[in-house]
């Protein structure tokens, strides 16, 4: 071979971290909006280490969640979240049905996004290992160091 010989000394090796994780397809029975909230996480959360195969049903789980909420948020849009109604007791008010639909969506997703650590609080907590063994390591240390 003729020419210069390579510099290596300008070359980067890569970490063992740094080598990207196939990203799992979404299941083929998931629906339309819940396999597109796959498609806009998915990859973030296998770069972080929290998709993993055994973990796909809860995020599944997750993602079916995102897409009830939009889309009975989307009826709700449509139809408002009242209709009036002719009762013994007079003209009354009450909730459509999608609005507790909703509701349940949203507290499963608050539920399931913790697992995946998708709030800053949560993603946070994942982070630093968490759990309350760091407060009692801090404590025990502070209290057999005598400083406070």
């Amino acid at each position: 071979m003729k020419g210069r010989k390579p510099d290596l000394h300008n070359v980067i090796p890569m970490k063992g971290d740094m080598i990207a994780a196939p990203v799992p397809d979404a299941p083929e029975w998931m629906t339309e909006k819940a396999r597109e909230v796959w498609g806009e996480l998915a990859g973030i959360l296998v770069t972080k280490d929290r998709l993993r195969p055994e973990y796909a049903y809860q995020f599944a789980s997750y993602c079916e969640s995102v897409a009830n909420f939009y889309n009975a948020t989307a009826v709700l849009a449509v139809e408002g979240y009242y209709f009036e109604t002719e009762t013994r007791n007079g003209r009354q008010q009450k909730k459509r049905a999608m609005w507790s639909v909703q509701q349940e969506s949203l507290s499963a997703m608050t539920r399931l996004s913790a697992l995946f650590g998708l709030s800053p609080v949560d993603d946070a907590r994942l982070k630093s290992g968490g759990g309350q063994g760091d407060l009692f390591d801090r404590l025990m240390e502070q209290l057999k160091n005598g400083s406070g």
